[in-house]
């Protein structure tokens, strides 16, 4: 649209300014001039006439970008990080009571856990063998079990790292995980599948040595 109206301008000022030269007998009808503003209005027509060469949008294949990339990833039986994969991972619903309370029977476990506030003088350490992992390492009181088998190299599943969804629970092989661990915070675990010994390693601090078996849920 600029760009007609741009030429359309043109051509009424080289008329107006001819009719103007004209009439005032500043030229003749057989000059120089009159020619040149003649072939100038008839190259200004021809431009607005003209056709482009025609412009095609760009296909947009972010699409299929992201359809290579996810067939790229490996398959897994567990949800994957939602920050680790196209279009996330799934995360476990959270069992609560009517209106969002604790089902009946639960208390809140561990309220108020700080690692962050155990003197450095008091961290201890303990030996935890990653069953998955096919080894036996040593983590921190002050340390998550995630954050220890990362520090290896390992990638373990894990998603909100907040202790409100499932994506890195394990399973303690000993017994009751509350006799071998502590959560800074479970919004997620209920009493009989911390009984079971399950437990949230991306807020799980050690309080005895055991066994960890990775990726694996209630």
């Amino acid at each position: 649209m600029k760009r007609d109206a741009g030429l359309i301008a043109i051509v009424l000022l080289l008329f107006v300014g001819f009719i103007a030269y004209w009439w005032s007998n500043a030229i003749s009808l057989t000059s120089t001039g009159v020619i040149a503003g003649a072939a100038l209005t008839v190259v200004a027509v021809a431009l607005h006439y003209s056709k482009g060469t025609g412009w095609d949008p760009a296909e947009d294949i972010s699409a299929e970008v992201l359809e290579r990339r996810a067939a790229s990833l490996p398959e897994t039986d567990f949800p994957e990080p939602m920050n680790r994969s196209i279009g996330g991972g799934g995360v476990a619903a959270i069992p609560e009571g009517a209106e969002g309370e604790l089902a009946e029977g639960e208390e809140e476990e561990e309220a108020g856990f700080d690692p962050s506030a155990i003197p450095e003088d008091e961290v201890e350490n303990f030996e935890v063998e990653f069953a998955n992992e096919g080894e036996t390492i040593e983590v921190a009181s002050n340390e998550t079990l995630l954050e220890a088998g990362e520090d290896e190299g390992w990638d373990l599943p894990y998603a909100c790292r907040e202790g409100q969804c499932l994506s890195c629970a394990g399973h303690i092989e000993e017994g009751p995980a509350a006799d071998f661990i502590r959560h800074s915070q479970n919004d997620t675990l209920n009493d009989d599948e911390m009984e079971k010994g399950y437990c949230l390693t991306c807020v799980a601090y050690p309080l005895e040595d055991f066994t960890l078996t990775t990726n694996s849920s209630p």
